[in-house]
């Protein structure tokens, strides 16, 4: 079983940044997939981006390609989003988990022991 505890939120103008960390404990994590997804408020949790277990495959929802990079450090347990070019609509709180189930890489359902959540709140 992995822990998560997401951290980074906090609030920025659009066009900012923000660097996301999400610190996992025990001593698994680096055989997961992991991912990032985000839940705005009165809309269903939705996918950004997708990591494999070595960091040598990565995939993104449309809206964040070419503004956010996910990555990560094994050695650290620790797995990162660098989010760049920040918008209004990034607005959202900010999930982590290992995806546990080898099914669709996008969908939420594949994925479990989330952490609590990171808000991040972009201002026009």
């Amino acid at each position: 079983q992995v822990q998560l505890v997401e951290s980074g939120g906090g609030l920025v103008q659009a066009g900012g940044s923000l660097r996301l960390s999400c610190a996992a404990s025990g001593r698994t994590f680096s055989s997961y997939r992991m991912g990032w997804f985000r839940q705005a408020p009165g809309k269903e949790r939705e996918f950004v981006a997708t990591i494999s277990w070595n960091g040598r495959n990565t995939d993104y929802s449309e809206s964040v390609k070419g503004r956010f990079t996910i990555s990560r450090d094994n050695a650290k347990n620790t797995m990162y989003l660098q989010m760049n070019s920040l918008k209004p609509e990034d607005t959202a709180i900010y999930y982590c988990a290992p995806q546990v189930s080898t099914d669709n890489s996008k969908d939420q359902s594949n994925y479990d022991y989330w952490g609590q959540g990171t808000q991040v709140t972009v201002s026009s």
